[in-house]
């Protein structure tokens, strides 16, 4: 009886050990989550205030010409995959904090991922559309017989700049906030099916 009760005991303090130790990398991961959408929130944030604080009027052959985001399509559409953005990692937490509260199954966790997929998807699609629209405006295209004007109004054109390269740090994060998240729900299904193997195997 005695070895018994001492393997038990042994099998006792390792789910222990394994509970604390999983305990502290689950802390870990929703800290980590939460830093990352708090510096993707800052990022849009700081991008959309760029843009909308951003002009330039110049005089052209006599015609006073003004450089604004709103008249360019591709810009505001930048703008607002931004402010969605801005608003997903700053209500994303929630959603967080009641994930770490719960039992966190793996249902849960492929949610946070799609979430992530998405909004990673959007930022993306907003980057890729201004980047193009910007590269023409700055470097032109010869074949198509449209030229450059970013010499003609550098500020607005150095602000955009500025705002695209915010935009895109929102971007990885959103993209290392999806592949955090596919990894938890490969580790939470893997945790949940050796947990049904050992209660079966009981």
């Amino acid at each position: 009886m005695a070895p018994e009760v001492a393997r038990e005991k042994a099998s006792d303090m390792v789910q222990a050990k394994g509970f604390a130790v999983s305990n502290t990398s689950k802390g870990g991961f929703f800290t980590v989550q939460t830093m990352v959408r708090v510096f993707a929130a800052v990022s849009t944030l700081a991008a959309i205030c760029v843009m909308a604080t951003s002009s330039q009027t110049i005089v052209l052959f006599g015609f006073t010409i003004k450089a604004h985001y709103s008249y360019s399509s591709a810009m505001r559409f930048l703008f607002v995959t931004n402010a969605i953005v801005s608003v997903s990692s700053v209500l994303s937490p929630i959603f967080l904090y009641r994930l770490r509260s719960s039992g966190s199954s793996p249902k849960s966790f492929f949610y946070l991922f799609l979430h992530d997929m998405v909004i990673m998807l959007l930022a993306i699609s907003g980057c890729a559309a201004s980047t193009a629209v910007g590269y023409v405006s700055r470097y032109g295209e010869e074949k198509m017989g449209w030229m450059a004007i970013c010499n003609r109004v550098s500020k607005f054109c150095n602000h955009m700049t500025t705002a695209m390269v915010l935009s895109y740090l929102a971007f990885f994060s959103y993209f290392a906030l999806a592949v955090m998240s596919s990894c938890k729900v490969m580790y939470r299904a893997n945790d949940e099916y050796q947990s049904n193997e050992r209660q079966a195997g009981s």
